[in-house]
């Protein structure tokens, strides 16, 4: 998957998409006008970066997404993985959960995860 370098504002202008869309482009004006104070014009620029960077869509005066958002957040982790832990799913665990930590709930959970994919692989 493509890797798409958006800025906090920019994540939360598409998190408003895939949390509307379908949008017509006009409706997607106004909510960006009360939930980030933008006039309109601010709404089509970012709108139109986000389209030629294949993130989204503006046909027709509808706008969708091209990339989901669970896909968009995916490949983000995958990134971050990549960039500070060399790849190591484990060395980024370790970390986590060395300054935060986990209840025997999550633990519980994130075994019910890794059984599951073993079982499927």
């Amino acid at each position: 998957m493509k890797s798409f370098e958006l800025g906090t504002i920019q994540e939360r202008f598409a998190d408003i998409i895939w949390e509307h869309e379908p949008i017509a482009s006009g409706e997607l004006a106004k909510i960006c006008e009360k939930e980030l104070n933008w006039k309109r014009p601010t709404t089509y620029t970012v709108l139109r970066k986000l389209c030629e960077k294949g993130l989204l869509q503006n046909k027709d005066g509808i706008v969708e997404s091209l990339v989901s958002r669970k896909d968009f957040y995916s490949a983000k982790s995958e990134q971050i993985i990549e960039d500070s832990y060399k790849g190591s799913l484990p060395a980024f665990i370790a970390s986590f959960i060395s300054r935060k930590g986990i209840s025997s709930e999550e633990a519980e959970e994130i075994q019910r995860m890794i059984d599951s994919f073993k079982n499927e692989g």
